[in-house]
């Protein structure tokens, strides 16, 4: 596989403060959620950009941002699927993005070449899930990556417990488990795509669905490509079998605590639940929410009370880049370890 398609946005002059003691480094890496191409999320990542340089709270901070595809959703990346050479699933997906994490280093300035001070992961929907399987591995074994020091994570419509169980899900998996029609379903939407022109489909993806510019462009090219909506199935039905019970459970959580007798930075986390999202059961998602109460030290849980929705990359990306703009002061704030909240929160932006 070559070299997975990425979007970088360096420090500015405006966050890219005095090089003293008190410099930091932190990279922010984002993983995308199914279909995983990183151009969906550009106006998001770089207005965080813009806000992130306004941040005068930060100004001893160098906040590097870069995010990537998931593997197998552009061309290129890939030799041609075949039966023998099937899509990658989603221990593969972990697995790609770890390795990808693992070669970054400081890109510019006087430390250039070295490791990161802090890793912040933000992840959406199904890159939540691979986010928490990335804290999972690195706080259990830290010789997998001793260079990285992954501080925190910020986790957005987070596809993390029984998928198949969400609206969407369980007509995701009732396809997986139709005898003949699952295995086949890339073979039928490939077929039907192939009657439209590129202009035609992405007149139909501006014009009926309503995408702006932005998302057309990326979603035509996505469902236009030799491999990608095979990619995208394939990895969605893996998703279904694999994203159930809390397969974490305490264990994360107790890792973290651990990290602190080493000297490692004890992971802080928020989670943003939309308010009806369809591929998140709201029934598992309280629940998850009841059980992390207790981490109130570390871990923020908010469901948005406004109408975001699940694809916020779409239309929504500048005010999801306010919240999570706020967040990341809230994290590098001296403040976090002695602020008085309840857990839950909600957002009405």
């Amino acid at each position: 596989m070559t070299t997975t398609h990425f979007l970088a946005f360096p420090p500015s002059s405006l966050d890219n403060g005095p090089e003293d003691s008190r410099s930091r480094d932190i990279l922010i890496f984002f993983i995308p959620g199914n279909p995983g191409l990183i151009d969906y999320y550009e106006p998001f990542l770089s207005t965080l950009r813009e806000l992130l340089n306004e941040a005068k709270s930060l100004e001893h901070i160098r906040f590097h941002i870069y995010g990537q595809n998931l593997a197998g959703f552009l061309d290129d990346d890939h030799e041609p699927f075949t039966s023998q050479r099937t899509p990658y699933n989603l221990h593969d997906q972990i697995q790609h993005t770890l390795a990808a994490l693992k070669k970054l280093r400081v890109d510019s300035g006087s430390r250039k070449g070295l490791p990161y001070d802090e890793v912040l992961l933000i992840g959406h929907s199904v890159g939540s899930y691979i986010a928490l399987e990335l804290f999972h591995q690195l706080l259990r074994d830290p010789d997998l990556a001793p260079h990285l020091n992954l501080g925190s994570g910020i986790l957005l419509f987070p596809t993390i417990h029984h998928i198949s169980n969400s609206p969407s899900g369980k007509k995701l998996d009732l396809l997986r488990r139709t005898p003949i029609l699952g295995d086949n379903a890339y073979r039928i939407a490939q077929a039907f795509l192939r009657l439209f022109p590129q202009g035609a489909l992405r007149w139909i993806v501006s014009s009926v669905m309503g995408f702006p510019a932005h998302g057309a462009e990326v979603t035509t090219r996505w469902l236009k490509s030799r491999d990608g909506v095979w990619q995208a199935l394939h990895m969605g039905m893996d998703e279904m079998q694999v994203i159930g019970e809390d397969k974490w459970d305490e264990e994360l959580w107790e890792i973290a605590y651990e990290a602190e007798t080493h000297h490692k930075v004890i992971p802080k986390f928020f989670f943003f639940f939309g308010k009806h999202d369809h591929w998140v059961a709201n029934h598992y998602r309280d629940d998850f929410i009841q059980k992390r109460q207790k981490q109130v030290e570390r871990t923020r849980l908010i469901v948005d009370e406004g109408n975001i929705p699940h694809a916020f990359c779409i239309r929504h990306s500048e005010v999801v880049a306010e919240k999570v703009s706020l967040w990341i002061n809230q994290i590098y704030s001296p403040s976090w370890e002695r602020e008085v909240d309840t857990t839950t929160t909600s957002s009405n932006n």
